[in-house]
């Protein structure tokens, strides 16, 4: 019997294929793809987070589903893959923004933080004994100049994107990134295109409960998770406007 091509390099530990892959790398990718999507927008005025959280059961409080943590006063990051491997990168991540605080005396850098993630991240693709995180985060926050947003991916890779999305509707969202996107969106406009995103990936089942939006302002350089009055007030426009949206083009698609 002929052994499986790359059988032995996905055992245990993460080493090279004979053709230079890393199977436990490819497979934390794919418990990432399998998480809900997750999604983050740099405005002019600020950064905007937002997740599908739907619930498995409607036995499950909505309440209880976290998955947009704030790190610092200026930074937070949206999760999508295994949820306690996503809590454990997020604690390691709210310790290197304090220790930077001490130690510097000033807030950690976006990119700054992002980047000692990912060399986390890294690590654990190269020793015994261990297995990549199946988790990859959105990370965004401000500094006195401009919005920073980067995506981390389970090999440690880090991108730096004007609109993002991870989770199991990912080329959806970034497909209605790349039609809709525009320098300088205020914040309100970042929250509806996201919004919009997360509608499409998730074939219109979108509700208030369903969703859950943070928000990173430039002008006050401060992380805020919006109420349920006000993401309810952004879903209802966005159920309102995406029929309309729909209807004007397929309109125009007859007329073509």
């Amino acid at each position: 019997m002929q052994p499986m091509p790359g059988a032995g390099y996905d055992r245990a530990i993460t080493v090279f294929s004979p053709d230079g892959r890393l199977f436990q790398v490819e497979y934390a990718r794919e418990a990432v793809k399998r998480g809900t999507t997750s999604l983050g927008v740099k405005s002019g005025e600020g950064i905007v987070l937002v997740v599908d959280k739907r619930p498995t059961s409607k036995l499950v409080e909505p309440k209880s589903i976290e998955k947009i943590f704030q790190i610092d006063e200026h930074i937070g990051a949206a999760t999508s893959g295994l949820v306690a491997d996503a809590r454990a990168l997020i604690e390691r991540a709210r310790i290197e923004s304090q220790v930077n605080k001490i130690t510097y005396n000033e807030p950690i850098r976006v990119d700054s933080l992002a980047k000692k993630i990912c060399d986390m991240k890294q690590m654990y693709t190269q020793h015994g004994g261990v297995r990549p995180f199946g988790s990859a985060l959105i990370i965004g926050g401000v500094t006195e100049t401009e919005c920073r947003l980067f995506e981390t991916d389970p090999s440690g890779a880090l991108i730096e994107y004007k609109a993002t999305a991870i989770g199991a509707g990912r080329q959806i969202a970034m497909d209605e990134f790349e039609k809709k996107y525009k320098e300088g969106m205020k914040l309100n406009e970042a929250i509806d295109l996201a919004l919009d995103a997360v509608y499409e990936a998730t074939e219109g089942k979108t509700s208030a409960e369903s969703v859950e939006i943070a928000v990173i302002d430039f002008e006050t350089k401060r992380f805020r998770k919006l109420s349920e009055e006000e993401i309810e007030e952004y879903v209802e426009e966005l159920l309102l406007r995406k029929p309309k949206e729909e209807e004007e083009e397929g309109e125009e698609e007859e007329e073509e």
